[in-house]
């Protein structure tokens, strides 16, 4: 078995780590590109969204690499992302890919149906190997969201940029080639220290923007044109609302995002799919924490980031916080993304500055 898997922001790191020492032969993917999307596009449904694109365009590319099998998640509830490995599978195999897919659905939802997939994915090694393996691929998912956090804070502070961002990628690799627990939680201490070394400005006061919207265009650079480097080499502080770590626990153990579904009952009081709740909870925790505004990154026919952009305005309005849409399809440019950031923080640094003259 030739397995590949597709790209989301870091993930690919815990991923290949776990499916190696699993006992699998990995066919890593070229990293996302335009390539990527233009294959997707040829041969998605006309309508399928941004995700569903970089995906089909991935797989394509993998099994042209020679992968075989194909790992992802499935999903639940009123959103289309719950079919796109199956609707995936059919396109694959309509043109000439018998390809096998192995979709893990959330185990809360299915656990017969999610143990019968991971099987597949322990049989080589047994399931002992597995937990040791587990307890590797948790303790990397941990310290990847903690070194990005961190990358975040520093960012906008950093007298170069682009020496951050090469100590980030640094660490990376140092937290990539761990293999014990012992060396995981290393690499990150060697990973903060050499960030933490790199000259600030310690008088500088980015502003403080949130970051939300639908799980696989906030955290793939690709998707959504590298918008937090963008945003943290403008001098903006990005906390994003979405990590790696949060959003596996809340799908494996159903941990997490309660509070921030309680915060957006005000206005949106059920589940509409995906993260479109989420969406609008953010967004009232934000401006409950002092944020100067949020962006929105949202597929374009992403239903669930459809509905809660036609309630942004009122909780925008509410709470006092400007929030910035961007729809992401094969259309968007990096250029029209950075005109519509520049614009946005322009409005963001008059509404802080007429605040601290009041």
């Amino acid at each position: 078995m030739k397995i590949t898997f597709p790209y989301m922001g870091t993930s690919h790191l815990v991923i290949s780590f776990f499916l190696k020492e699993l006992g699998h032969e990995i066919v890593y993917p070229p990293v996302p590109s335009q390539k990527t999307l233009s294959l997707g596009v040829k041969y998605a449904p006309e309508f399928a969204c941004l995700p569903f694109k970089i995906l089909l365009g991935t797989y394509l590319e993998a099994l042209e690499l020679g992968a075989d099998t194909i790992l992802t998640s499935g999903g639940c509830g009123p959103c289309r992302a719950g079919y796109y490995g199956e609707i995936h599978r059919r396109i694959l195999h309509d043109l000439g890919y018998p390809v096998k897919m192995i979709i893990l659905e959330p185990p809360l939802v299915s656990p017969r149906d999610f143990l019968h997939q991971l099987a597949e994915l322990v049989r080589p090694k047994g399931w002992l190997n597995f937990a040791k393996q587990f307890r590797i691929a948790w303790a990397k998912l941990k310290v990847l969201d903690e070194l990005e956090s961190t990358l975040h804070k520093l960012r906008p502070l950093a007298l170069s940029k682009q020496e951050i961002t090469k100590v980030y990628e640094e660490g990376l690799e140092l937290i990539d080639q761990a293999r014990s627990v012992k060396e995981v939680k290393a690499a990150l201490e060697e990973a903060l220290s050499r960030l933490h070394n790199v000259p600030i400005d310690p008088y500088c006061q980015p502003l403080k923007v949130g970051l939300i919207g639908e799980i696989y265009v906030v955290l793939e650079p690709f998707a959504n044109h590298d918008v937090e480097k963008l945003l943290g080499e403008m001098g903006v502080y990005v906390h994003r609302s979405i990590f790696l770590m949060n959003w596996t626990r809340d799908n494996a153990f159903g941990y997490g995002e309660k509070d921030v579904r309680a915060a957006a009952v005000p206005y949106l009081n059920q589940l509409v799919g995906g993260h479109g709740q989420n969406s609008i909870g953010e967004v009232v925790r934000y401006a409950e924490q002092g944020f100067d505004g949020v962006i929105h990154l949202a597929p374009f026919t992403c239903i669930p980031e459809i509905v809660s952009k036609s309630i942004m305005p009122a909780v925008s309005r509410d709470k006092g916080i400007p929030v910035l849409t961007l729809f992401l399809d094969e259309q968007t440019g990096q250029a029209g993304i950075q005109t519509r950031l520049e614009a946005f923080l322009d409005l963001l640094r008059q509404k802080r500055m007429k605040q601290e003259a009041s």
